[in-house]
């Protein structure tokens, strides 16, 4: 019996020791940058990182009809709405870590979810046709001078719907519709394109105005095209809302999930992404802000776009708005 026992106990020892070294991670975001992130984790833990790349969601429905026998420990994504809507699914395990709590400001984390770095959302403008003065706020860009001078992307994006959820929650409903109309009635051309399109389409003088999450803006300042330089020559970039709330941010971020079979590989990596090693490399890997507020980047083009006065606005509250975001662009035709 005794040697029975002690089997048994050996048996759980293993199994325990096992569970923590395998991360099964569900990512949305598809930057090959991260490579070296998740290598260092593994190289720092032992844990090996089995990762599935989608669309957000393509793996929120994988998800769901994994059900209880889901792999996946971790999802990660970008943007506040898609984290909410996971959220709103259930799928996530609320996470106690001090170190989480520690390192991680209260704005930029829910119970459930946290955010590892975040972006801004800027507003670019030509050079030789708009005055930087003529576009201080996000409010101008609904103003009738801009008339037939601005470029967006689709409405129904999750950033334009972050964007818009933090003018229902400064402003309420009727303002933000008021807003997203305005807008609406300046468009040079219906919405299409990502933001480095938009980008690009300001530089050519296809229109005067647009918005852009700020890591697509430093991308195309680390490039080495002739063409990206030219272009960058020819935009000016402006941090709206220096004189109110601040310039909206949006953030990358992830969860431990309710059925995670690794728990504790899961929070281990959700600790780590909040180091000063992983926090260093957000920034400097792919042009993003440390979540981390002591973690400075080593990333000239980046730190090039000078200091600015951030929203601090609870990401959990953009996320709660995100619904309600999208019925205003519906109703303004913000396609």
């Amino acid at each position: 019996m005794k040697s029975t026992i002690t089997a048994l106990a050996c048996l759980v020892a293993m199994s325990a020791s096992a569970e923590e070294k395998v991360l099964n991670l569900y990512s949305a975001r598809h930057y090959q940058t991260d490579e070296a992130l998740y290598a260092n984790f593994t190289r720092q833990t032992g844990i090996a990182i089995n990762r599935i790349e989608a669309k957000e969601d393509e793996l929120l429905e994988r998800i769901r009809n994994e059900g209880a026998a889901s792999p996946a420990d971790i999802f990660i994504t970008v943007d506040a709405a898609r984290l909410a809507k996971a959220d709103e699914l259930g799928l996530f395990a609320p996470v106690k870590s001090k170190l989480l709590e520690q390192r991680i400001p209260a704005h930029l984390r829910s119970t459930d979810w946290f955010a590892f770095s975040t972006r801004a959302r800027v507003i670019i403008y030509n050079k030789e046709t708009v005055k930087s003065e003529a576009v201080r706020n996000y409010e101008d860009l609904a103003r009738p001078a801009l008339k037939g001078q601005v470029c967006s992307r689709s409405g129904s994006h999750p950033y334009n719907l972050s964007l818009l959820a933090s003018i229902i929650a400064h402003q309420g409903e009727a303002k933000a519709e008021e807003w997203a109309r305005g807008v609406v009635a300046n468009f040079a051309r219906q919405p299409k394109g990502g933001d480095t399109d938009q980008i690009k389409a300001v530089a050519a003088g296809e229109c005067g105005v647009a918005i852009s999450n700020s890591y697509y803006l430093v991308r195309l300042l680390r490039s080495d095209k002739p063409e990206d330089k030219k272009a960058m020559e020819r935009v000016g970039i402006v941090w709206p809302d220096q004189r109110g709330h601040g310039a909206h941010i949006n953030i990358s971020g992830g969860g431990m999930l309710k059925t995670a079979p690794h728990k504790e590989a899961a929070v281990k990596f959700l600790e780590y992404l909040a180091s000063d090693e992983a926090q260093a490399h957000f920034a400097n890997g792919n042009n993003e802000w440390p979540a981390v507020a002591s973690v400075k980047p080593a990333n000239p083009a980046l730190e090039g776009l000078g200091q600015f006065k951030a929203d601090t606005l609870p990401i959990p509250l953009l996320a709660r708005n995100a619904a309600l975001a999208q019925k205003i662009y519906d109703r303004a035709g913000w396609k």
